[in-house]
C-alpha cells in the first residue's frame, strides 16, 4: 500500500522545468501546505508552545453592515467572507491567549495567495506591526488594545494582486515560529479600488463610481441607426458565487498570479476567455439561427446564469452574440472593481482585410453580388469600455479603453481584443497596442460599391463615407437614458481634425486603398432616397422611394429593389422581395414611388431580431450611371407586460404577475418566459405549450425580495417565431 501512495504524491508533482524553479503560479483555487510549527533547529526538551502567546480567535468585521464593507463599498456582495479594496485601511481584532507584550512578544500576519507563494512575486505578503501606515504600502498598526484583544488597522497595497488571500498569524519563539492553523473563514478577498487615488483605476466621480462599480443593472441598446431600440440587463455581480466565478475565469486563463493586479492584462486575457473560441471560454457564439441544445442569445436576461453555469460545468454556455458577451465582460469588470461600461456602435464595420473601406461588389445589373462581398455592416455592435490608467503607453491615453469579447478577427493568434485606448482611437494614433486598428475600422470606414463592367474594368459607383460609426452610445450615468459618445471617438465629419486623424492612422500602417486607379465619376444632377414606414411584426409596410433631377435634363431610370432578411451582423439570410420597375424623372422636379412589402413575404423566414436590409439601385438610362443606396429597418416586436400584487417588503412573499398577448396570425408554439431582478429574485424559467394567435399569457409567480430600494424585474419571452421579446419593471423595495 505504502509504494501505491509515494507514486501518487509523484504523479501530483508538476513536471520539473530546466527553465524555472518553480512552476508556473497561475490558479487562485489551490493551496500550499504551511506548517504550524516552523521549528529553526532541535527543540530542547521541555519546549511548551503553551507558554507564549497564542492566538484564540480573529474577528474580520466582514458582516454587510459591519466597517469594513461600509467603508469599502462591498456591502452588496453576496458573500460571507472579508470583501475589501486594496490601499485602503481595514480593521481586523486578535484575541490572545493572555495580554499582549509589544517588549517580549513578537508576531506578525501573513497574506498567501496560489499554490508556490513568493515574497518577490507579490504572492507571500508578510506584515510586521508598526507604529504608522503609508498610504498604498502593505502595513499594519495597533489602534487599540483591551484586555487579551488587540484591533488592527491593516493598509494593503495599492498595488497588489486582486484575489482571494489565506491569512495566517504568525509568533516568534526562540525555538521556532508558531502558526495559526488554516482557517477559509478569515480568507480575505481584494478587489480594485476606484476610490483610491494611488491605484491604476482611480475614478474621481462619485457618481460615475456608483454607475460603472456598484450599479447591478444596465441597458443595452440595439435595432438600427433608423430605429434605436433599448432592453435592460442584469448585470448581478453582487449576486452569490459571482465573485468565485470571475476568479476562476482568471485562473482559466491561466493568468500568472503576479500579473493579477494590473488591468490592462486582466482586461486583455478576460476578452479572450469571454468568448469559447480558441480556449474553451464561457459563452459559444452563435448567429446562424439555429440554438440546438442551448439558450437562444436573444433569451438571456441578465449574466448570473451564464457565469454560475459557467463556473460548475466548465464548459462553454450556448448561445451568446455580442450584447451577451458585453453584458456578461461587463458583470466580470464590475465585479472586480474596474469602473466598466457597455457601449453600442450603430452601423459597425467589420472590415475582413482592414483597409478602411468596405467593399459592396455589384454585378452588371447592379445587384450586390454576394458571393465576393466579404465585409459587412452590422447593425449594431456592442463592446466594453474599462477605466484606467495606461503606464505603457505616452501621457493621455489612459481613461476609457475599448474591450471587446466577441469573436470577430484574431489579436497575436486569439480571439480577444483590446485594450485599446479611446482617446488614441480618435486621434488616429493607432500604433499603440492593443487591436486599435481594427476598432478604428469598426468606427470610420467607408463603404465602397464597385461594379465589375464586361470589359474587366472595375468602376466605382459610389463611396459613402458617413454611413459607418455615425451614432456610439452607453447609458447615462444615474438613469435608464442614452447618452451618445461618438465625439470620443471620432471628430465632427468632414472636419480638419478628422481628416488628419486619418492622415495620422494611415501612416500608423492602416490600409486604406487609394480610388486614384479606378474611373469615378458619380451622378452629381440626381438624388435618390427611401423610407420605410414603421411597422409591427407579422403586418403589411410600405418603402418610399423618392427622387430628386435637379437638372435640365429629362432622365429615365431602371430601379431595382431588394429586400433581404439579414441577421444583424449584416449577414445577408436570403433575399425575400425583389422588385424592379422603370421610372420618368422630370427636369427640376421631385418624385416618389411606393411598394408594398407583405407580412406573407417575410414571416416565414424571418431572424431573430426582425430585421430587413433594403438595398435600391438606379440606373440613369441615358449616362449608364449607377445610384445605389442601402438601409436596415427592425421591425416593432411586442413587449412583456410585469405588474406586481400586494405590498413589496424586505424578507416578505410578493407577487408578480408577466402577461403577453400574441400579435401573430399564427399559434406560438413551445414558448419559454425568464424572469429576474438582482437582490428580489433568481431566474425563474417557465414553458408553455401553445399561446393561440390574439390571446393572452399570464404567468404569476411568487418570490421573497431580500435587499430594500429601488431594483428592476427583467423579463424575456423566446420561441421559435417570435424572439426579443422583452418587458421590465423598476419596483421600489421597502425596509422591514
Amino acid at each position: 500500500m505504502s509504494e501505491t501512495t509515494n507514486t501518487n504524491e509523484e504523479k501530483k508533482k508538476p513536471p520539473l522545468n530546466g527553465r524555472r524553479a518553480l512552476p508556473p503560479n497561475n490558479s487562485n483555487d489551490e493551496e500550499n501546505e504551511v506548517p504550524e510549527m516552523e521549528a529553526f533547529g532541535l527543540i530542547p526538551r521541555g519546549f511548551n508552545p503553551k507558554d507564549y502567546l497564542r492566538v484564540v480567535d480573529i474577528h474580520m468585521f466582514k458582516e454587510p453592515h459591519e466597517i469594513n464593507k461600509q467603508q469599502h463599498h462591498t456591502d452588496k456582495y453576496y458573500s460571507p467572507k472579508l470583501i475589501v479594496r486594496r490601499g485602503q485601511p481595514f480593521q481586523i481584532q486578535i484575541d490572545f491567549n493572555r495580554p499582549y507584550k509589544p517588549e517580549t512578544d513578537h508576531f506578525w500576519l501573513e497574506y498567501l495567495i496560489g499554490r508556490y507563494p513568493q515574497q518577490n512575486k507579490g504572492t507571500y505578503i508578510p506584515i510586521l506591526v508598526g507604529d504608522v501606515l503609508k498610504p498604498g504600502e502593505w502595513g499594519a498598526k495597533i489602534t487599540h488594545k483591551e484586555n487579551n484583544s488587540i484591533h488592527l488597522s491593516i493598509m494593503s497595497s495599492a498595488t497588489c494582486i486582486v484575489g482571494k488571500f489565506r491569512l495566517y498569524v504568525a509568533v516568534w519563539t526562540p525555538f521556532g515560529i508558531l502558526r495559526t492553523q488554516r482557517n477559509s473563514a478569515i480568507d480575505t478577498y481584494i478587489l480594485f479600488n476606484p476610490w483610491c487615488q494611488q491605484d491604476a483605476v482611480y475614478l474621481d466621480d462619485e457618481k460615475e463610481r456608483e454607475e460603472y462599480v456598484l450599479n447591478d443593472v444596465g441597458v443595452v441598446f440595439h435595432g438600427n441607426i433608423n430605429d434605436l431600440k433599448v432592453r435592460s440587463w442584469s448585470y448581478g455581480q453582487f449576486e452569490e458565487n459571482i465573485l468565485d466565478a470571475c476568479l476562476f475565469l482568471m485562473d482559466k486563463a491561466e493568468l500568472e498570479l503576479s500579473g493579477r493586479g494590473n488591468p490592462i492584462k486582466i482586461c486583455r486575457v478576460a476578452s479572450a476567455v469571454i468568448n469559447s473560441r480558441d480556449d474553451n471560454g464561457v459563452i459559444a457564439g452563435s448567429w446562424d439561427n439555429t440554438y440546438t441544445y442551448g439558450v437562444p442569445p436573444s433569451a438571456w436576461t441578465g449574466s448570473v446564469d451564464i457565469l454560475l453555469e459557467y463556473y460548475s460545468s466548465k464548459q462553454p454556455v450556448r448561445y451568446g452574440q455580442c450584447w451577451v458577451f458585453a453584458g456578461v465582460f461587463n458583470t466580470f469588470l464590475r465585479c472586480l472593481g474596474i469602473p466598466a461600461r457597455l457601449v453600442t456602435n450603430y452601423s459597425s464595420a467589420h472590415d475582413n482585410n482592414a483597409n478602411l473601406q468596405l467593399d459592396f461588389f455589384l454585378d452588371d445589373e447592379g445587384k450586390l453580388d454576394t458571393k465576393i462581398t466579404k465585409d459587412s455592416v452590422w447593425n449594431y455592435h456592442c463592446w466594453n469600455e474599462a477605466w484606467m490608467t495606461r503606464p505603457d503607453l505616452p501621457v493621455g491615453f489612459g481613461g476609457w479603453q475599448v474591450v471587446d469579447g466577441t469573436p470577430q478577427e484574431t489579436s497575436d493568434g486569439m480571439y480577444r481584443c483590446g485594450p485599446a485606448s479611446v482617446q488614441a482611437i480618435k486621434h488616429g494614433h493607432v500604433c499603440f497596442p492593443f487591436d486599435a486598428p481594427f476598432v478604428y475600422a469598426e468606427v470610420n470606414s467607408d463603404i465602397v460599391y464597385s461594379r465589375r463592367e464586361k470589359n474587366g474594368t472595375q468602376v466605382i459607383e459610389k463611396i459613402d463615407t458617413t454611413h459607418i460609426g455615425q451614432l456610439i452610445v452607453t447609458k447615462e450615468v444615474g438613469g435608464d437614458g442614452m447618452m451618445e459618445i461618438t465625439e470620443e471617438y471620432k471628430f465632427q465629419e468632414g472636419s480638419a481634425e478628422e481628416r488628419l486623424a486619418l492622415e495620422t492612422a494611415v501612416m500608423y500602417g492602416v490600409k486604406k486603398q487609394t480610388t486614384q486607379d479606378t474611373r469615378y465619376q458619380p451622378q452629381m444632377d440626381v438624388d435618390m432616397d427611401f423610407q420605410m414606414q414603421k411597422a409591427v411584426l407579422g403586418s403589411d409596410f410600405k418603402v418610399t422611394i423618392t427622387f430628386k433631377n435637379r437638372s435640365h435634363n429629362y432622365y429615365t431610370a431602371t430601379v431595382y429593389l431588394s429586400g433581404n432578411i439579414v441577421f444583424y451582423t449584416g449577414v445577408t439570410k436570403m433575399e425575400f422581395k425583389k422588385h424592379t420597375f422603370s421610372v420618368q424623372l422630370k427636369p427640376s422636379s421631385s418624385s416618389a414611388f411606393d411598394v408594398v412589402i407583405k407580412s406573407s413575404e417575410y414571416m416565414s423566414d424571418l431572424l431573430d431580431q426582425a430585421s430587413f436590409h433594403f438595398f435600391v439601385t438606379a440606373r440613369i438610362n441615358e449616362t449608364g450611371k449607377i445610384l445605389a443606396t442601402q438601409k436596415v429597418m427592425v421591425l416593432e416586436i411586442p413587449a412583456l407586460r410585469i405588474k406586481t400584487k400586494g405590498e413589496m417588503v424586505a424578507d416578505k412573499e410578493m407577487s408578480v404577475i408577466v402577461e403577453f398577448t400574441n400579435p401573430l396570425k399564427q399559434t406560438l408554439e413551445n414558448v419559454t418566459l425568464r424572469l429576474e431582478g438582482p437582490g428580489v429574485l433568481r431566474t425563474m424559467k417557465k414553458e408553455f405549450r401553445q399561446i393561440p394567435a390574439n390571446s393572452t399569457l399570464i404567468w404569476e409567480l411568487k418570490c421573497i425580495p431580500k435587499r430594500p430600494g429601488l431594483r428592476k424585474l427583467i423579463a424575456s419571452l423566446n420561441c421559435n417565431a417570435l424572439r426579443h421579446v422583452y418587458g421590465e419593471l423598476n419596483i421600489q423595495i421597502q425596509k422591514p
